[in-house]
Formats: structure tokens, C-alpha cells, sequence
């Protein structure tokens, strides 16, 4: 489904979309190539999935010129994997076909995990919170940042468990819940708290606002084939443990093109708000030729729905106001609505948590999607490995 757009369509923009007549159209629907149904309030109209047709449209164009293709794929373009975990349609996100804003508000995380996981949403399936400790190798490095940790501590952890290797969907699951906790340590310390957002929220002393920190870890939960999923399939369709692709999704995420760009979005906001103008500190950092990061999504024109969740429930706090001054100076100057990377800076500051809080909860919450995907990719048992079109010097005959 096309971000923001119907999706169903009519006859008429179906037959233009995919350059064919009603007959061929409808030879498409009796070959269950493309979905139809009957139009609201007629019983003689039918509609079209839009998703089908542009399927149907993209196929056509890779036959025609597969090359084009192969390069487009790759840069927010044509669908390159087929996955059943998200849908970014219609200016939302879907975690298995539910609201990944309405999850948000009412599931726990391991609901959320289990959903993402297994299909269903009951988080009993993945059993206790397990008892994990940071190993011990891995403890000195306790000045550096949360993703360095995180990685010491899984390639650690690894070796000592005996089913790390156990690439069955529920051991997988499992093997998931076991990192999800193990991250969670290494980020907050050992907790008697029940949960890895009520131990998070407790290492932050924000207890009270423990269902905002849940709201983000579940927000981050997946965003479909982004570079950190993508390269964590690669990673698992080499048949490597889950423990592997977790690591090398936080590799990608912490890429200042990607979950990184918080970092940058901390000291963003704190320039800022050293200036007496915000407008002015926009049009300042624009003439300079700058990058002003967290505003603006090439998948949501009208704006990022996760970011709109988290900052309609920042507590009334000085950085929450700010948050929305900066909001309103963002649009004027740049015309843009928040995403994110933008939302999770504003939940960190308005909370008061430490410098580099907004990248930890992106870490953990996408965790659960990386699991996800892993579990998804050894199902298919098939590597990935797509050709490279070679432009460099060609053999001397």
C-alpha cells in the first residue's frame, strides 16, 4: 500500500497506472493477480487494491528494464523481500495488520514482541523474563556508548547459550526474548522491576511515565526494510545466530543516516536552544548550507505518525514546551512535520534522561523487529545475495 494514498482505487486509475484496457484489467482479477470489491454504496462498481496494481506495474517495469530496476530497488524504491511483519500504508503503521500507534497505547512489549514473532499476540508464549547478567568481559566498558556495550555483551553472551544456534521460529523467539532482556541490563542495570520498560524507567528514575517509555520501544519496534532490517536479514540468511544479527543490526542503527542521527539530534536541539530566535537558528543553520535532521520522512508526507503519538503524550514539562516550539519553527522555516528521530530527542529531554537515551530505546524497540526478521529469513532458508553491475575498467584484451 502507497504511503498516504487510497487503498483502493477505481477502474479508471487502475487501467491508467498499469497502461492496459478494462478487458485486461479484468482478466488481472479473474487470475487473482489483483484483488476487487464492490464500491461503497453501488452494487455495480468495483474498486481495486492499489497495492496489487502497483505490484502488477512494478513487475511489468523490472521485464521491461531489469537493470533500472536493480538500481531503484535499493533507494526507497521497489520491494526487493516479501515480509508478513509491516505495513506502511495510508500514513500508518501495521504490525501484523494492527495500528502500530493503537498497540502502542494499549500492549505490553512482550504482546508487541510475541505479535511480531510468532503472529500472535499473547506474550505468555515467550515465557518469564529470563535471568540474564551482562558477562563479564563485557562490564569494564561501562563509559562507552550504549550500542558498544550492547555489542560486547552479545558477542559475549553467545557461546554460552547452548541454543543460540537453534534456528527453529520458536527457539528463535525465544533466543529474541533472551537478547531483548540482556539489552535491556546492559542499558539499565539489574532490576527486580517485571518489565524491560519498567526496569528502563526506574534505571531513569521516570517510573511514572512508564507507559511513554513503552509507547517508544513499541513505535521502534520495525519500520519495515530499512538499512538496520535489511542488513540484519543478510546477516541471517547466512545462517548466522540471532545473537550475530542483532549485533549487526545495531552496527547499521547507530549509522548517523539512520538511528545515529538522535546523537546529532541532541546537540541540534541543545544549539538551539542557546539562540534567543528558534526561526533564526533554522534559517541560520540552512544558509550555512547544514543538515537540519528530524523533520521530514520520504514515507509520510503528512508527517510521521510514530513521532505525533510520542509528542501528543510528552508531560508538561519545560522540554516538552520547547519540543513544541521547535515543532512550530521546524514547520514555518521548513515546511516539515517531526519523525521519529525527532520525537524520541523530545521524550529524552522533556524526561530529563541522559545523552543518549533517545538511541537506546530505538535500539532495544527495533530489536524486536531484527528478531522478527530473522525469523522470517531462516524460514526461507535462501541467501541473499543480490549482483553488482560492474562500471569500472574493463579487461585489456
Amino acid at each position: 500500500m502507497s504511503a498516504n494514498k487510497p487503498a483502493w482505487i477505481d477502474a479508471g486509475e487502475a487501467t491508467t497506472l498499469l497502461g492496459v484496457s478494462r478487458a485486461t484489467l479484468y482478466a488481472y482479477v479473474s487470475r487473482g493477480r489483483i484483488r476487487s470489491e464492490s464500491a461503497p454504496g453501488t452494487e455495480r462498481r468495483s474498486r481495486y487494491s492499489r497495492d496489487d496494481v502497483e505490484r502488477l506495474r512494478a513487475r511489468t517495469r523490472e521485464r521491461r528494464n531489469p537493470e533500472r530496476a536493480a538500481e531503484q530497488a535499493l533507494h526507497w524504491g521497489l520491494p526487493i523481500l516479501e515480509s508478513s511483519i509491516t505495513l506502511i500504508g495510508d500514513g500508518r503503521i501495521y504490525y501484523r495488520g494492527r495500528d502500530a500507534a493503537e498497540l502502542a497505547r494499549t500492549s505490553s512489549l512482550a504482546d508487541v514482541a510475541a505479535l511480531i514473532w510468532t503472529g500472535k499476540d499473547n506474550g505468555a508464549l515467550l515465557g518469564e523474563p529470563p535471568r540474564v547478567a551482562v558477562p563479564s568481559g563485557a562490564r569494564s566498558a561501562t563509559e562507552a556508548p550504549f550500542v558498544a556495550r550492547a555489542q560486547a555483551a552479545l558477542a559475549l553472551a553467545a557461546p554460552a547459550d547452548p541454543l543460540a544456534y537453534d534456528l527453529r521460529p520458536h527457539s528463535v523467539a525465544r533466543a529474541g526474548w533472551r537478547i531483548l532482556h540482556l539489552l535491556a541490563h546492559v542499558a539499565a542495570g539489574p532490576s527486580s522491576e517485571p518489565t524491560i520498560d519498567a526496569a528502563l524507567a526506574a534505571s531513569w528514575r521516570v517510573s511514572r511515565h512508564v507507559d511513554l517509555i513503552r509507547a517508544a520501544l513499541i513505535l521502534c519496534a520495525d519500520h519495515e526494510l530499512n538499512v538496520s532490517a535489511f542488513t540484519a536479514r543478510c546477516v541471517a540468511s547466512a545462517g548466522s545466530s540471532p545473537y550475530a544479527v542483532v549485533i549487526a543490526g545495531l552496527a547499521a542503527l547507530e549509522g548517523t543516516k539512520h538511528g545515529g542521527t538522535t546523537v546529532r539530534m541532541e546537540a541540534f536541539w541543545d544549539a538551539l536552544r542557546r539562540s534567543a530566535r528558534l526561526r533564526g537558528g533554522f534559517a541560520e543553520r540552512l544558509r550555512r548550507g547544514e543538515a537540519i535532521e528530524g523533520f521530514g520522512h520520504p514515507l509520510y508526507p503528512a508527517g510521521d505518525p510514530r513521532a505525533a503519538v510520542l509528542l501528543a503524550r510528552l508531560p508538561k514539562t519545560k522540554g516538552a514546551k520547547y519540543a513544541r516550539d521547535l515543532v512550530a519553527a521546524a514547520h514555518d522555516v521548513l515546511g516539515e512535520a517531526p519523525n521519529v528521530d525527532f520525537a524520541l530527542v523530545a521524550l529524552a529531554r522533556a524526561l530529563g534522561l541522559p545523552d543518549g537515551a533517545a538511541l537506546t530505546l530505538f535500539a532495544i524497540g527495533r530489536t524486536i523487529g531484527w528478531i522478527g526478521h530473522a525469523i522470517e529469513q531462516y524460514e526461507q532458508n535462501a541467501i541473499i545475495r543480490p549482483r553488482a553491475k560492474y562500471v569500472g575498467e574493463n579487461p585489456k584484451p
